[in-house]
């Protein structure tokens, strides 16, 4: 095994099992021999090189090329035993910190996030095959963080919680006129249509989310209400009473988050309320990490708080609830995972090997770092004014129980004229 990389795991590893196979078929085992063993092979020299070099990046492209293969547990638990003994903050070599040095300086560099490269950004991952996501995500096609108010729900019930629980914060009425900045394939701005008869304007930069989520709206006979718009939320110019971005501003950039604040301040009407809801880090500002800015996500970045609350501050907004939800999203990708595996024969019709690798690596690695590293999601309620809500949270309860009563009418709605429908069809 190369020495680099041997050295580096046995300071690491100190509980569990990980058992290697080198190039050479050479057998190391590090750890204490607690649990079951987990057990990866890798398949030539040239990997242990790179990956002992940098292994942010090349650990995941040898699993990718096969370069790597898991012989006894699968990726997840490979990265579990290895998060769990380093966690964030793992001791790595001199050139290992010099690499995370250059990324941190030249990350700005990497966002720069125009309008012709956020766009291009966007559709790298987003304008994927719609049949891939539906492999693994919930019916109404959320791909954002879930809201698990009891252990035991389905993704299902823990996708219509985030989106009543959003709904709640934003305190929606009847003719609001509504933006929801990153709107994906239109499951929340059509919620709000649906239930709180808002006037929503949805934008993406995905041309297929715009499609797929107007041909929503037309099927429901929710078009009049809402529209969803293949743009760039800088290019609107309109006022609007509520504004919506779950899962979109991982994509703005660090440079950009005053152009996002400033521009969001000016779209937002002085008694609006805006919700932005995002994946954040605990510990700091940071960089992204190469695999996910090389393969899945270019351009994008996961911020942390102390970036963006100044940024709120010299826009002129108020900062009136912020929420932190730890855990969720390991649960949210945790199911996703498992749906994805279960359904991998599938999506490597639809792709090849690599592409279910990567995947695999992608999902199992995100989960890890908000199960056991750094990452978190918060929401953070804005306002020009302090008294655009109410000066208690118990509104937020009050409203999710009203909403979820409308879901129960609608839902004993729609049953009824289903069976209405059948019986005339017999």
């Amino acid at each position: 095994m190369n020495a680099i990389l041997k050295a580096a795991l046995s300071r690491l590893i100190h509980t569990g099992t990980l058992v290697i196979t080198d190039s050479s078929g050479q057998k190391r085992t590090f750890g204490d021999g607690t649990g079951e063993p987990i057990h990866f092979r890798i398949n030539t020299a040239a990997a242990e090189r790179r990956i002992a070099f940098d292994p942010s990046l090349h650990f995941a492209e040898a699993y990718m090329n096969s370069e790597l293969d898991v012989l006894d547990g699968d990726i997840y638990d490979v990265l579990r035993i290895i998060f769990e003994n380093t966690g964030a903050t793992a001791a790595r070599e001199p050139w290992m910190l010099a690499l995370e040095g250059i990324r941190r300086a030249t990350r700005r560099l990497h966002q720069m996030n125009n309008l012709a490269r956020s766009s291009s950004n966007v559709q790298r991952h987003y304008d994927l095959s719609e049949d891939l996501y539906r492999l693994f995500l919930d019916t109404d096609m959320q791909y954002s963080c879930a809201y698990f108010e009891h252990p035991d729900a389905t993704l299902e019930e823990a996708q219509l919680a985030k989106k009543r629980h959003i709904a709640a914060k934003l305190l929606v009425e009847k003719g609001h006129k509504t933006l929801d900045i990153g709107c994906g394939w239109g499951g929340l701005g059509l919620y709000i249509a649906r239930h709180l008869d808002a006037n929503v304007m949805g934008v993406t930069l995905s041309q297929e989310q715009h499609g797929i989520a107007n041909k929503r709206a037309i099927d429901e006979g929710l078009s009049t209400q809402a529209r969803f718009d293949l743009r760039d939320y800088r290019t609107i110019e309109d006022s609007f009473d509520r504004i919506v971005s779950v899962g979109m501003f991982e994509h703005v950039g660090v440079g950009h988050f005053g152009e996002y604040f400033q521009h969001t301040a000016r779209l937002l009407k002085k008694d609006g309320v805006f919700l932005l809801h995002s994946i954040g880090r605990s510990d700091g500002p940071s960089y992204t990490n190469a695999f996910i800015q090389k393969y899945i996500f270019p351009g994008g970045y996961i911020p942390a708080l102390s970036e963006v609350l100044p940024q709120i501050e010299k826009a002129g907004l108020v900062v009136t609830d912020i929420e932190i939800l730890r855990l969720h999203y390991a649960d949210t990708l945790r199911i996703w995972r498992e749906r994805f595996m279960a359904n991998r024969d599938k999506a490597k019709a639809i792709y090849d090997e690599r592409f279910c690798r990567m995947w695999e690596f992608y999902l199992a690695a995100s989960e890890s770092a908000f199960r056991w590293q750094n990452l978190m999601v918060f929401q953070i309620q804005l306002a020009h004014r302090q008294e655009s809500v109410p000066l208690t949270r118990n509104y937020i309860e009050k409203e999710e129980k009203r909403l979820k009563r409308l879901e129960s009418e609608r839902s004993c709605a729609n049953t009824q004229v289903d069976n209405r429908e059948t019986a005339v069809g017999r």
